[in-house]
């Protein structure tokens, strides 16, 4: 048995995780503990510390010989909300959201904070000719595949016996 069979997964964040090539090691040790923890805390559904309390957010990813497409479900953010970056072949979509809740005839008031993160490995894109939208809370990225990557394809033809 190999040590990556007992690495818990997570949606492939923790495979992401595994590969990430950062300048900065504090950094990634500090993403890998915040990970650890939402791991952790995520078993015990414990809304405070819960990925999905902070709205993580839902990905889709969708890949031709042309393109991948990337689209993420972050509903009740705006654009400015939300941070997009491509480095070294990881999309990384990350973002704050807020929500508080005040009712005054029940005298109580309600405020949520929280990050999220996440990290979609991909390989021989153009970066220059990246495009995003955003409308109604979801987020459209187009990576285009580079010339060299769209030749690697071949389709292999399936002979029936």
């Amino acid at each position: 048995m190999a040590l990556r069979d007992l690495i818990p997964r997570n949606n492939g964040s923790r495979e992401v995780s595994l590969h990430r090539n950062e300048a900065n090691p504090f950094l990634a040790l500090h993403r890998e503990m915040n990970r650890l923890f939402d791991d952790a805390f995520r078993s015990f559904d414990v809304a405070p510390f819960s990925s999905q309390a902070m709205g993580w957010p839902n990905v889709e990813v969708n890949e031709t010989g042309n393109e991948v497409k990337v689209i993420a479900e972050l509903p009740g953010l705006e654009e400015k909300d939300v941070n997009l970056e491509l480095r070294d072949g990881l999309l990384t979509i990350s973002g704050e959201k807020r929500s508080e809740t005040e009712d005054k005839e029940r005298r109580f008031s309600e405020r949520y904070y929280g990050r999220f993160e996440r990290s979609i490995p991909v390989d021989d894109v153009d970066q220059d000719k990246v495009e995003a939208s955003f409308k109604n809370g979801v987020l459209t990225v187009t990576l285009p595949k580079l010339p060299t990557a769209q030749q690697k394809v071949k389709q292999i033809a399936i002979n029936s016996k």
